[in-house]
């Protein structure tokens, strides 16, 4: 069985990472000062951590798992935890059906379900003024097929100022549609050239790799997509999966390994393990691993067993655990470069 601390880590990380992938922002978790302070009754019905976001202190109420208090008592539960912590309080759950949603919503209850479902309706934080800025800029990322084209260059051993974009994807699947519009994407952004050779399309820069990577990381994302767990089963494996997340970096690294371990999955296999009858986990349990749903294939290094360092490095990027960024640092010394 998973220790509390282990427990409580995987769902801090999933929340911090949910809150990444939906809303693009980076968020602090850490235990809240005034828990012991609390009624036993509140402290018996909620886990209470502390969670920093946009500069604003909020207090999420992880239900606790066994306890089947009615919506209606949960309410007034976390009514009286917001006036005793004067603070915006999120309602923090596995699981909500439909009609539980529907109330919570009705009453303007702000609750989480990390991985599945958001409602913020008013925590105290201009989100609205926060959304438009961020919408004047819809090309702040660069796409999951660029983003592979570029990683997949800078992989490349020996480094090549110059290549063929075709060449460098060929064995990821793309169409020659989608190449097309990677290869723009990528020359907008100034980090490489285009040129023509007869019938060939060729990329070039005189920068290092090292300089590539660093002009282009605001323009990188996570390639996680979200995160499920499943039951390791005899129905379907994925062919050649990669191990990734901590417990890549755990393999990479002095950092311990997890609890639960962690695979990427591409979206490819992802949709072959669905039809093979693979069942989604609402939480993690005992004898279960983390399956990472990427944007691109976890493949673009052949012949190994971890997820390649640059994509590995992108997906921890916002971890606050100061012991993953250590183990970050480190990671770096690996880079092909």
């Amino acid at each position: 069985m998973l220790s509390k601390a282990a427990d409580t880590r995987i769902a801090d990380t999933a929340i911090q990472q949910y809150l990444h992938d939906s809303l693009g922002l980076t968020a602090r978790i850490r235990p809240w000062s005034g828990a012991a302070k609390l009624p036993y009754f509140l402290q018996d019905a909620f886990d209470t951590r502390e969670l920093t976001l946009l500069g604003h202190p909020i207090l999420m109420a992880n239900h606790r798992r066994g306890r089947n208090e009615g919506l209606a008592e949960v309410r007034a539960q976390l009514k009286k935890l917001k006036a005793m912590a004067n603070l915006p309080v999120i309602y923090v759950t596995d699981a909500l059906a439909s009609y539980e949603r529907k109330r919570l919503v009705e009453q303007q209850v702000p609750f989480l379900v990390p991985g599945n479902q958001l409602y913020l309706p008013d925590l105290g934080i201009d989100l609205r003024e926060y959304f438009r800025q961020t919408r004047q800029a819809p090309s702040t990322a660069l796409s999951p097929a660029t983003q592979a084209l570029l990683i997949a260059a800078l992989l490349h051993k020996p480094w090549q100022a110059e290549w063929k974009p075709a060449e460098i994807v060929a064995n990821l699947g793309y169409t020659p549609m989608t190449l097309s519009r990677a290869v723009r994407e990528l020359t907008a952004t100034g980090i490489v050239k285009l040129e023509h050779r007869g019938r060939d399309r060729h990329l070039n820069t005189d920068r290092s790799p090292q300089e590539v990577w660093e002009q282009a990381r605001p323009l990188l994302r996570s390639p996680v997509k979200r995160r499920v767990w499943v039951r390791p089963t005899t129905k379907w494996m994925p062919p050649r999966i990669r191990i990734a997340g901590m417990s890549a970096l755990a393999q990479l690294s002095l950092l311990a390994e997890p609890a639960v371990p962690v695979y990427a999955v591409s979206p490819l296999q992802w949709k072959a393990a669905t039809k093979a009858g693979v069942e989604e986990l609402m939480e993690s349990r005992e004898g279960c691993c983390e399956w990472q749903l990427w944007n691109y294939t976890p493949e673009l290094l052949a012949n190994r067993q971890t997820v390649d360092p640059l994509s590995l490095t992108l997906s921890l990027q916002h971890e606050t655990d100061e012991r993953v960024q250590l183990a970050l640092d480190e990671l770096r010394k690996q880079f092909p470069w």
